[in-house]
C-alpha cells in the first residue's frame, strides 16, 4: 500500500532543504571566490565572480571564461607554491591518526569499565569524567603547555598528540554502544574460557563498528581542524599541521590579505574532510541512532 504524503511532510522536507542550503552556503561562497581573480576586489561584480568588463579585459591565459564570468584556477597553484602543504598535510596526518589510534584503546577500555564493570563511585567518576564536555579548550591551555613543556617535549607531534589521548566524548560513546550488546555474547565468552581482552575483541568492538567510525570522523575532523593548541605548541613548519599552513596566505600583499588565495588554501585543507565525510555519512548517522545519544 503506498504511504499517503501528507502536507506536513512536505513542510518538513522543505525545512530540511532550507536548513541543508543554509549550511552548504559558505562552502559554496569559498568555492566560487577561489576562483575569483586575485588582484579583483570583491566589490568588482559580485561577491562570488569577476563578471564585469574589467575583468573580462584583465584576464589572464590560463583563466575560464563562463558565461562573461572570469575563473582563475591559477589561484590554486598559487597558494600551492605560498607554503609547504605536503609537509603540512604529512604534519596533520600524524596528528590526528596518531591522536585516533591511542584514544581508540582509551574509550575502549573506559567505556568497557563503566558499562559492564561495577565498582565503588563508578557513577561519581562517570560524571567527573563528563565534565570535560563543559569545560572549554581554552582554560587547559597555559596548564598543558607548562605540562608538555616540562616533559622537554615542545615542537614535537607528541606535543599535538598528547593532551587529546583522553576523550570523553569517545568513552560516553562506546558506553552507550557497548550497554546496547545483549550481555549473554558476554558470557557465551566468558564460558568458552575468553578474558576481558578477548571479549573486547571478539565480542564488543566488531558489533560496535558504526560507533567507531562516528567517534573517528568526529576525532579525525575536530584535530584536522585544530589551530590554537598547534599555534602554541609549536615554532617551525616540520611539526605544523595545515590550519598553521592557512597563515602564509593572509598576509600575500601590502594591502592585507588576497581572499581569493586564501579561500583556494581553504579548500586545500578542508577537501579530504569533505570526501571522508561523504564516504562514512551513513555509517556516522547510524552509530548515533543506535546508541541513543541525541
Amino acid at each position: 500500500m503506498k504511504r499517503k504524503i501528507t502536507f506536513s511532510t512536505h513542510l518538513l522536507n522543505g525545512l530540511t532543504v532550507l536548513l541543508a542550503a543554509f549550511w552548504l552556503f559558505p562552502l559554496v561562497i569559498t568555492l566560487f571566490m577561489s576562483v575569483r581573480p586575485a588582484n579583483s576586489a570583491i566589490t568588482n561584480g559580485n561577491i562570488l565572480l569577476e563578471c564585469t568588463t574589467r575583468g573580462l579585459e584583465t584576464a589572464q591565459p590560463g583563466d575560464l571564461n563562463l558565461f562573461g564570468c572570469i575563473l582563475t584556477p591559477s589561484n590554486y597553484q598559487q597558494a600551492w607554491s605560498l607554503a609547504p602543504w605536503g609537509l603540512h598535510y604529512q604534519n596533520s596526518l600524524i596528528f590526528v591518526f596518531g591522536t585516533l589510534i591511542v584514544q581508540v584503546f582509551t574509550v575502549t577500555l573506559a567505556g568497557y569499565a563503566f558499562a559492564r564493570m561495577q565498582f565503588r563511585g563508578r557513577e561519581l567518576l562517570l560524571n567527573l569524567i563528563l565534565l570535560q564536555l563543559m569545560i572549554p579548550a581554552g582554560i587547559l591551555l597555559v596548564q598543558n603547555y607548562s605540562t608538555i613543556n616540562g616533559l622537554g617535549l615542545f615542537n614535537t607531534h607528541w606535543a599535538l598528540m598528547l593532551p587529546y589521548w583522553g576523550s570523553a566524548f569517545g568513552v560516553l560513546l562506546l558506553r552507550q554502544t557497548f550497554r546496547e550488546i545483549p550481555y549473554e555474547l558476554e558470557e557465551a565468552a566468558r564460558i568458552d574460557g575468553a578474558n576481558v581482552f578477548e571479549v573486547l575483541r571478539y565480542v564488543y568492538v566488531p558489533l560496535s563498528i558504526p560507533a567507531y567510525v562516528a567517534f573517528a570522523l568526529v576525532s579525525i575532523s575536530s584535530h584536522w581542524n585544530e589551530f590554537l593548541w598547534p599555534l602554541i605548541i609549536t615554532n617551525s613548519d616540520a611539526v605544523r599541521p595545515l590550519t598553521l599552513g592557512l597563515n602564509k596566505l593572509i598576509k600575500t600583499a601590502d594591502q592585507g590579505a588576497l581572499y581569493s588565495l586564501l579561500m583556494a588554501g581553504t579548500i586545500l585543507v578542508i577537501t579530504p574532510l569533505v570526501i571522508m565525510f561523504m564516504l562514512f555519512q551513513r555509517r556516522f548517522i547510524e552509530s548515533f541512532a543506535s546508541s541513543g545519544i541525541k
